[in-house]
């Protein structure tokens, strides 16, 4: 055997000495590339000795040369590919690589390698933490304000009539029809001319500009589909009813003015007569109404009205579209009013009305449109007015026109605290019944008027104007109807009360009789009724609906007490409805908080004796009248409970601070206070679960402590002592101090003095006097709260433990005001707060942990809740007590929460008992670092975020920089270590983690299908938690003493080592660098991943369901009803779909510097991985083999991810060291991981990295060293890298021949340099396999050149595995290659077939190794399933045997390989849906799981068998010629593609064309358009030809009987037919006489489906039909249509009857009448034709009877609509059937007479 440099020897003296003549030098070049198939050198050099007359036989045929198969061209010049590599320059070589260094020395060397250039800090490469997830913080409340709902703005742009006599005015109001309310006050607006409102100038001298609005702003807190915009037109009241005034209206016009010139003129004269006369008076005149649903969330065309008619009763809009804040706006015109009728006035009415928007009367036909505009309301509008006329910011100018806000009354509740001062009056005169009242009333109008007292001057100008008027006035009217003694009224007057209301404050009304007609002696206004109502009773506003009698006479003065002898309508019934609301945050209108209120006045004023309805209070019933209000507050509403929230908490603190004193006693209110306080709390908690916060904060309570409230306010106090620091800021707040009490059931030592809020007193104080001054001068806030907490029992203590965030909250804030105001913060802690306090304190948290110990298993939530709590509260202590204090609280907590749940749910943890007690949590380790062991124990979201962070500042703290203090700060979160390795299972599984990814997991998909979930004492961790956890591991493996690392896991067992490695594999994965764009992605996904953990956590049941509710609730951003939740949609800090913090439209700097910090965190953590595996592999010496299987396994899992330079070369170091101690794992056990290994290595060989390079090269050549050194050859290094190289060319789409050429050849370099074993067979080895992986690569750039061309890419991989035909291991690893690009393209069948022929080719060698029965016996056993498969047929023994070292060494090569390939193959039949040939491959399966007993796969294997075969497609198959140089090796080829089904000729056309325009250019590709045969003569030279015509699988009739299914007729093809219709001269189509056609039958080299998509044409024949025989394939081919179509299951009917029509329709052209009358009319002449003749009489005669049944089938399926139709076609088929009677009745003669036979007449021509 000759090396390379004897064979360029060889050359060079050819061509020197000039003996290499032209044909030589091609001779020469050829052998070379015949060389691969010769496949060794020495078989070359025999060749070439043995063929001296090579020189003519190899050209002798050369003009045949491009016939030759593209299978069977060789892949490349060998000797082309030694000069390359031999030219090439190598990586630098490492120098110590070929060194015989001690194990020892490698292990200190590769260690201190590891530990140059390293980062100190890993967390400071890890994103910072969240402080939402590391620190548990409580969120700031929203400042408390005045409620808002969705806010509407609603402008009045004009309104006019056709005629204009007289000012009319407008009010707007919202009415809800379901809730049949109005829920908002009137805004009235006038829209007249200035020459209208010049008539009522007499009756309104005063205009305020306030008055002047048109532009108004709705509030609805709960948006609905049946809200209205009620619009009501008023007008001056005249005479005449309401009819009659609006008739001018409506027959009237202005345009006419000519035709009602003298009536118009009279009706301006009226009109201005009435408005001198009765411009105060109003009367009814229209009304219409705006639905805001449907003008705004449908489509929007045509006026309001033309909306309003297209559909508004079936108009069915939901809740959730009813959003006021993000409509359009618009611009509305409403054309039709409605005039207002008398008797049908009132809301009940309106409601009716409205509910079905039927009209109720005649419409105004003359009304001009009314223009308004509806928009949202912006945010900040300018010149707005407040209900109460206040100027609200911005408000620039104050003379331009305002903005009004109406006042909301909520549908329903609204439960929000009053923030700013409101006193409104709304008073709704609803009728009055003056039928029984004696003389002239008819025009009746009632005057309101508030009085302060009984004398008519004492009218107060409290009634708000509405337009064009003055802001205030003392009295308002109603409108009046005309000549009517019953009226109803819609008015409104609103009032704006004072504050302080007496007893002789009262609503007067007045009723006149108006006299629309002047007359002598008659008054304008005359009296005919008084009643009144007194505002205040008992100290209560009185509001509600009355019923009042009226009284005839004029109330004589004091007429506030009803006196004998007045005189009333109808005998003092109630004759007059009214109703009066308020609006107030003064009055709470509800009996429970005005006595309260009204007794704590009381008490504050020591007004006694004070009358309380029946009772009077004196100072001796007070206390008892006191409590038991308190008591009573329970049973008080609960919205007007929230909505005096404030003052309500504010007296109950300042009751529980300041107690009253009364005739020198304290009342006792204290404990009543407390519990009073603790029950309110507590139903607010409950009744508004919505408004909370995540931790269970009730936005309301916790905004009145945050920002309201405050320490009931009395002098500052002096500091303490004399030179204490004393602060310069105002003091605000002070209280009074007081020596602390104590309860005597404390029975604490402590105690010196009690508290008298507590009964249990000890002592008796000497004097009144000296104990009031002791009480008041001691109370503190904090104090009292904490002991009456203590002593609290039964309903009080539940409530208080319900909501004790509320009162840790309360007693911090006053903790935190008291020391500032007695200036006590420069004290030492100690001395802050008296001892008893202190105690108080530890008892109540005492207590509170043995609550929470006692009730985890009874209430989840409560415990969670209070656990919580109680946590904030110790964090809020450390800022203002004693800070060890503090501490021994939380060990406290720990001690008794521990002892109670020691097995329960709080721990996940379960210990191993074979870890050292220096890693466990120890009891000294406990008690040592209590804190410590609560975190490291936790396993929860919020514990590893605590972790992190505790990590983070360790990480960044200065003084912890020297290692050897890291190490002792590590100790203490050793045993973290052991924890992470026991909750392995629980972690994420990074190995295959895509943040993008939305797959739900098992569990949770179980759990959805309802099905039992397995047990498991924790829940698994989100990617997130995990990903922390991991980091924190690493932290402490890379910090810690390394001395005790090792003596810890010396002591480690097989399994524990095991879990250890899987960890750390599971760290690789973990941080393994990903792209910046992935990392956005997975920032932008982190939220999400969150809210996934959450519904799983809901769906698993790991949470109550209540739970999560009041969860979702808290994050609820619907029309809130409580007053922290509304207008969520502006506040995006508090949405739950607010933007992600993490930004993702970053600056390219940025996301560098990202990608910089992450690659360096990746190196970081898989160096401390890499430390980990050394230290494992150092300290056993005698590892197990699946603990070095493990090691080796993590170290090719390093190798296999995204890795730094600075890694790889350690991790190579690291390789070497190990194959060097353990060679046997490799060479000696398991084949796959030496075959990974090789894999791993020649993937980095191909690197762009220079370094990278080098190591992997030194590490590849010492493995083929050491393998050589164990067996004086290296067969499996050899054959195992043989395989990889395969397989990556065929696989990687990033792989890199050049440099892997420059790697190969440092290995070549190393093996010259190698001088030990110069003078071994081993350096010519080396040079071989190089050679040979050069080969491979020169194939690699051939498909590189044809990656865009899949057949052409598939075809040189079949020419590559077809050239190790006596290799099975690498035609295996080159036909899975072929398997994964054809399923990467979705075609199925051909990777089915390509797993199959791996199969047979497996099943082949398993079968010369080992004759086992229920194996398949070689490729024979799967001929079934392919024809093809006989290619894989093995070689004699004598050339090759399977029992070689190296060979058939590969994983798949067993019986376990080649189920795994047979399994694949179904899998893959199954996406091809080629259900039969599963069939077959479970054929061969079964008998293998029976003989292994695997009853488990044979079930799965029925199992899937049993599935229904569904409608399926096939392939589409095409002829593809190609012509033309340019296409080189196949020029003048024909192949038969296989392309998806349904796949049209133009669709491939396109296609290739568009492909090879691409190659070759635009201009250059010609598709021929014909199917005819191709003269290359003819073609042009410089172009590329393509011919590509539809064929269709082709059988004989001996074939069809056995092929009989669907599947059957779409497998194992090989010919194909395609059809080309021809005239004798030259044109494709003629008429039916000289119409012939070619048919065209291809045969290809193998069947289909194969392991390509295109096969070779091997044969092809031609058959050329005459016009009568083309007519009879015509007339079959009917026939065959008319049967299929009739006898159809389900027929269809359509179908049906086109193939009818087509067959008796007389005008079908060259249909079967003209058919038969061409061919049929007469006999032909030509003996030859008789039997055509014949046989086309037949087809006719059974086309007829065809038709005649497709008849009787049409008849049975027609409806009434086509009997006309089917008649139609009995007439065609009658006359068809006439018509043809004669033709096919005539019969030859001759035929039957006794004739010679025969030949057929058929021109039969082949080609091969």
């Amino acid at each position: 055997m000759m090396n390379g440099c004897k064979y360029n020897t060889l050359f060079c003296c050819f061509e020197c000495k000039g003996l290499v003549k032209p044909k030589i030098l091609m001779l020469f070049q050829t052998c070379m590339n015949f060389f691969l198939l010769l496949n060794t050198k020495e078989a070359f050099l025999q060749w070439l000795k043995g063929s001296p007359n090579a020189e003519f036989c190899l050209w002798q045929d050369d003009s045949k040369r491009h016939s030759v198969s593209l299978d069977d061209t060789p892949r490349g010049s060998w000797a082309s590919s030694i000069f390359d590599l031999k030219n090439s320059t190598p990586d630098a070589l490492l120098p110590s690589v070929l060194e015989r260094t001690a194990a020892e020395d490698m292990d200190r060397r590769n260690a201190e390698n590891r530990q140059q250039c390293r980062h100190a800090d890993l967390l400071g490469l890890y994103p910072v933490p969240d402080e939402d997830e590391a620190i548990e913080r409580c969120a700031i409340p929203e400042v408390p304000k005045e409620h808002s709902g969705q806010r509407i703005m609603v402008k009045c742009l004009a309104l006019k009539f056709e005629i204009e006599i007289e000012p009319i005015f407008g009010s707007l109001a919202l009415y809800d029809v379901r809730e049949k309310k109005k829920i908002s006050e009137d805004f009235h607006f006038d829209l007249n001319s200035d020459q209208m409102k010049s008539l009522l100038r007499p009756h309104s001298p005063h205009v305020a500009i306030s008055t002047l609005a048109r532009s108004t702003i709705f509030s609805i807190t709960y948006p609905s589909p049946d809200i209205f915009l009620v619009i009501k037109l008023e007008k001056v009241l005249q005479q005449g009813d309401i009819g009659e005034c609006c008739e001018p209206y409506m027959v009237m016009k202005e345009s006419d003015s000519t035709k009602h010139k003298e009536k118009l003129e009279k009706l301006r004269a009226q009109a201005e007569q009435m408005c001198t006369r009765l411009g105060r008076y109003r009367m009814p005149f229209a009304w219409t109404a705006i639905h805001l649903v449907l003008s705004f969330f449908t489509e929007r065309k045509g006026t309001w009205n033309e909306r309003k008619k297209k559909g508004f009763e079936r108009m069915s809009v939901g809740e959730d579209m009813c959003n006021f804040t993000n409509f359009r706006p618009a611009t509305l015109t409403v054309t039709n009013f409605f005039k207002q009728e008398g008797d049908r006035l009132s809301d009940e009415d309106l409601y009716k009305f409205l509910a079905d928007m039927r009209r109720p009367s005649s419409v105004l036909r003359r009304l001009r449109p009314l223009k308004i505009d509806i928009s949202p309301a912006p945010e900040a509008p300018h010149y707005c007015l407040s209900p109460e006329l206040l100027h609200v910011k911005p408000y620039p100018d104050p003379r331009v026109r305002p903005t009004k806000e109406v006042l909301e009354f909520p549908a329903r509740y609204v439960y929000t605290p009053h923030t700013t001062y409101r006193n409104l009056l709304y008073v709704y005169p609803q009728s009055v019944n003056f039928s029984s009242r004696q003389g002239s009333v008819r025009n009746i109008a009632v005057k309101v008027q508030f009085m302060a007292g009984e004398d008519p001057s004492q009218a107060m100008p409290v009634i708000f104007g509405k337009s064009s008027c003055a802001e205030f006035y003392e009295e308002a009217y109603t409108p009046v109807i005309y000549h009517n003694k019953s009226p109803e009224f819609y008015e409104e007057v609103k009032m704006k009360i004072p504050a302080n209301l007496t007893d002789n404050h009262h609503l007067l009304f007045t009723f006149f009789h108006i006299s629309c007609q002047p007359k002598q002696n008659t008054p304008l206004e005359t009296p005919v009724g008084y009643t009144w109502i007194p505002l205040m009773q008992h100290g209560r506003l009185r509001t509600g609906s009355f019923s009042l009698p009226v009284s005839v006479e004029k109330p004589p003065p004091s007429y506030s007490v009803q006196l004998p002898g007045m005189k009333w309508v109808d005998n003092h019934k109630g004759v007059f409805n009214v109703e009066v609301k308020a609006a107030s945050s003064v009055h709470t209108q509800d009996p429970h908080l005005d006595k309260f209120f009204t007794l704590a006045y009381v008490l504050e004023e020591y007004s006694f004796p004070f009358r309380l309805k029946d009772v009077i209070i004196t100072e001796a019933n007070v206390e008892a009248e006191l409590k038991a209000s308190m008591a009573a507050l329970k049973g008080a509403l609960l919205d007007t409970c929230v909505r005096f929230l404030h003052q309500l908490m504010s007296k109950l603190i300042l009751l529980i601070v300041h107690p009253p004193v009364i005739a020198g006693q304290i009342v006792n209110l204290g404990r009543a206070a407390f519990e009073a306080m603790a029950l309110l709390v507590n139903q607010i908690h409950k009744n508004l679960e919505g408004n909370q916060d995540h931790h269970g904060r009730n936005n309301l309570l916790s905004s009145y402590i945050h920002y309201c409230f405050h320490l009931p306010t009395t002098e500052p106090l002096p500091p303490p002592a004399v030179g204490a620091a004393s602060y310069d800021l105002p003091i605000q707040y002070a209280t009074l101090s007081r020596a602390t009490a104590r309860p005597s059931s404390l029975l604490l030592s402590r105690s010196k003095s009690l508290s008298n809020s507590n009964p249990d007193l000890a002592s008796t104080p000497a004097t009144p006097d000296e104990e009031v001054q002791r009480i008041i001068g001691s109370k503190l806030l904090h104090e009292e709260l904490a002991l009456q907490w203590v002593v609290s029992t039964s309903t009080v203590r539940e409530a208080s433990l319900q909501q004790a965030w509320f009162f840790f909250q309360l007693m911090v804030k006053s903790m935190s005001h008291h020391l500032f105001l007695s200036s006590r913060l420069d004290l030492p802690r100690r001395q802050r707060f008296p001892d008893r306090f202190v105690d108080d304190i530890a008892a109540l948290v005492c207590a509170i942990s043995a609550d929470i110990a006692s009730r985890y298993h009874k209430d989840v939530e409560l415990v969670e809740r209070l656990n919580s709590s109680l946590a904030f509260f110790l964090n809020d202590l450390l800022s203002l007590m004693d800070r060890g204090f503090v501490f021994n609280l939380i060990r406290s907590y720990y001690k008794q929460v521990r002892a109670q749940t020691q097995n329960s749910a709080f721990s996940c943890h379960v210990q191993d008992q074979g870890v050292v007690s220096m890693f466990e949590l120890s009891v000294p380790f406990r008690q040592q670092h209590f804190l410590s062991e609560m975190l490291l124990r936790s396993h929860t979201q919020k514990a590893i975020s605590a972790l992190h962070s505790l990590l983070c500042s360790h990480d960044a703290d200065p003084r912890y920089t020297d290692p050897q203090v890291r190490s002792h700060i590590a100790q203490l979160y050793l045993p973290l270590i052991p924890i992470v390795m026991e909750t392995l299972p629980q972690l994420h599984d990074f190995t295959g983690y895509d943040p993008d990814n939305g797959t739900i997991s098992q569990s949770v998909a179980m759990a959805i299908a309802g099905s039992p979930l397995p047990h498991s004492k924790c829940s698994a961790l989100s990617a997130e938690c995990s990903r922390t956890l991991l980091v924190c591991f690493l932290w402490v493996w890379k910090n810690a003493d390394a001395g005790l690392l090792e003596r810890w896991v010396s002591d480690l067992s097989v399994p524990q080592i095991n879990r250890l490695l899987d960890l750390l594999h599971l760290c690789l994965s973990c941080f393994e660098y990903k792209k910046a764009l992935q990392r956005i992605n997975s920032l932008t996904f982190k939220k999400s991943q969150d809210m996934k953990a959450r519904l799983e956590e809901a769906i698993l049941g790991t949470i109550g369901a209540r739970q999560e509710m009041v969860r979702r609730c808290r994050g609820t951003t619907d029309r809130s009803p409580y007053g922290g939740q509304e207008n969520v949609r502006w506040r995006k800090n508090v949405t739950h779909w607010r933007q992600n913090a993490d930004r993702v439209d970053k600056t390219k700097a940025e996301v560098e510097q990202e990608s910089v910090v992450d690659g360096n965190l990746a190196t970081e953590a898989a160096l401390i991985a890499l430390d980990t595996l050394e230290i494992i592999t150092v300290v056993m010496s005698e590892l197990k083999e699946s603990v070095l299987g493990g090691v080796l396994r993590v170290l090719l899992h390093s190798m296999a991810g995204n890795q730094s330079a600075l890694f790889l070369q350690h991790c190579f170091s690291t390789q070497r060291a190990l194959v060097y101690k353990f060679p046997e794992m490799l060479f000696e056990e398991d084949t796959e991981l030496c075959a990974d290994l090789c894999l791993r290595l020649l993937r980095h060989c191909s690197s762009s990295v220079s370094s990278v390079r080098s190591h992997a090269s030194a590490s590849l050549y010492l493995l083929m060293r050491q393998n050589f050194e164990i067996g004086n050859n290296f067969a499996r290094v050899k054959m195992q890298v043989t395989m990889s190289l395969s397989s990556l060319v065929g696989t990687s789409t990033k792989f890199n021949e050049e440099h892997l050429r420059r790697s190969l050849k440092t290995i070549l370099t190393y093996a010259e340099d190698d001088l030990e074993l110069r003078d071994s067979p081993f350096p010519e080895q080396v040079q071989d396999l190089v050679f040979n992986l050069h080969m491979i690569l020169t194939d690699t750039v051939k498909m590189k050149e044809h990656q865009q061309d899949p057949e052409m890419l598939i075809d040189l991989m079949y020419r590559i595995a077809k050239g190790y035909q006596n290799s099975p291991d690498l035609r295996l690893t080159w036909l899975q290659n072929m398997a994964g690009k054809h399923s990467e393209r979705g075609n199925h069948a051909e990777a089915a077939h390509c797993l199959v022929h791996s199969a047979a080719l497996v099943a082949e060698y398993l079968n010369m190794l080992e004759d086992c029965r229920y194996l398949p016996i070689g490729c024979v056993s799967f001929q079934s399933i392919s024809s093809n498969v006989l290619e894989e047929s093995a070689v004699s023994d004598d050339i090759l045997s399977p029992e070689e070292e190296g060979i058939c060494s590969g994983k798949y090569f067993s019986e376990s390989g080649l189920v795994g390939l047979l399994e694949q193959a179904a899998a893959s039949f199954n996406m091809a849906a080629m259900y039969e040939a599963i069939n077959e491959v479970y054929k061969i399966l079964c008998p293998i799981h029976e003989a292994n007993r695997d009853f488990k796969k044979l079930a799965s294997v029925h199992g899937k068998l049993q599935d229904a075969f569904n409608k399926r497609m096939f392939g589409t198959y095409f002829r593809v010629g190609f012509y033309g140089c340019r296409f080189g090796d196949l020029d003048e080829q024909e192949f038969v593609y296989k392309e998806p089904s349904i796949t049209k000729l133009a669709e491939i056309s396109h296609r290739l064309e568009e492909f090879y325009s691409e190659r070759f250019g635009d201009e250059v590709v010609v598709i021929i358009k014909d199917s005819n045969p191709v003269d290359k003569n003819k073609l042009d030279p410089n172009k590329a030809y393509l011919q590509i015509t539809y064929v269709e699988p082709f059988f004989d009739t001996y074939e069809l009987k056995e092929r009989i299914t669907y599947f059957d007729k779409n497998y194992n093809l090989r010919t194909f037919m395609y059809c080309t219709p021809f005239t004798l001269d030259g044109r494709a189509h003629g008429d039916l006489h000289e119409q012939y056609k070619r048919k065209t039958i291809l045969t290809t080299s193998h069947a289909f489906p194969y392991i390509k998509t295109r096969i070779n044409v091997i044969h092809k024949e031609e058959i050329i039909l005459m016009p009568m025989e083309v007519a009879i394939e015509d007339m079959q081919k009917k026939t065959q249509e008319l049967a299929f179509a009739t006898h159809q299951d389900p027929a269809d009917s359509k179908m049906l009857q086109m193939v009818l029509q087509g067959c008796v329709g007389t005008t079908v052209n060259q249909g079967p009448l003209e058919v038969a009358q061409v061919f049929l009319s007469e006999i032909p002449e030509d003996p030859k034709l008789f039997r055509h003749h014949n046989k086309l009489r037949l087809c006719f005669k059974d086309l007829t009877k065809r038709c005649e049944d497709a008849l009787r089938k049409n008849k049975s399926l027609i409806g009434p609509d086509q009997k006309e139709y089917h008649r139609e076609l009995e007439r065609n088929y009658t006359k068809l059937r006439e018509a043809l009677f004669p033709l096919i009745n005539r019969k030859i003669p001759q035929l039957y007479r006794q004739l010679n036979s025969l030949s057929r007449s058929s021109f039969r021509r082949a080609e091969c």
